[in-house]
């Protein structure tokens, strides 16, 4: 019986690989994702919760927030440019990333120079100074922006490009790994007060 089980799983594993990711499904996950990172946020409610530090060792939601809003505004950016012809090259070397970063405001987060998941302590030196109204304005509108830009490309542009898997790697993907330390700082916070 197991055996069966596990051969039927295997089944249906590839037939779901072999099933491709439609535009509009896409855009309803990434929505989907979207409106669950911003639930927890609500949670969290007020602004002094939001800049407490201590969520990831001494860092705050809003840096956190900082994190997620330069991971958008690269890709926004990166489907602009597919949008408008243009092409991007991950960058190779170390001062072409100190250059990409100068002149962005933020890393290449896809360069194989840097480490895709870690936070870029420099993204969120340069947002300490900036209020969490400004930072939340920003982030939205980074959102919004690849929404908007991926409803104007065709499904081929987003298959060429990589882009299920990219724009996945941009918002859905910060959104849990920033839900998952938030959790873990609210079960903290609700320990001690008990």
């Amino acid at each position: 019986m197991l055996k069966n089980i596990t051969s039927t799983k295997r089944y249906y594993n590839r037939l779901i690989i072999q099933i491709p990711m439609s535009k509009v499904l896409f855009i309803s996950r990434l929505m989907q994702e979207r409106d669950k990172f911003e639930l927890l946020l609500n949670r969290v409610g007020f602004t002094r919760q939001m800049t407490m530090v201590g969520v990831l060792g001494s860092l705050s939601i809003k840096d956190l927030l900082a994190d997620i809003l330069t991971r958008e505004q690269f890709i926004a950016d990166r489907l602009s440019e597919i949008l408008h012809g243009e092409i991007y090259s991950p960058c190779t070397s170390h001062t072409a990333l100190e250059n990409f970063q100068s002149v962005n405001g933020y890393p290449d987060y896809e360069s194989p120079l840097i480490e895709k998941e870690k936070l870029n302590h420099l993204v969120i030196y340069k947002h300490k100074n900036i209020g969490l109204d400004d930072i939340v304005e920003q982030e939205l509108a980074a959102y919004t922006n690849i929404i908007s830009a991926l409803e104007k490309l065709t499904h081929d542009q987003c298959l060429d490009h990589d882009l299920f898997h990219r724009i996945a790697e941009h918002t859905y993907k910060p959104y849990r790994r920033t839900s998952l330390e938030i959790n873990r700082w609210l079960n903290s916070i609700a320990s001690e007060s008990n």
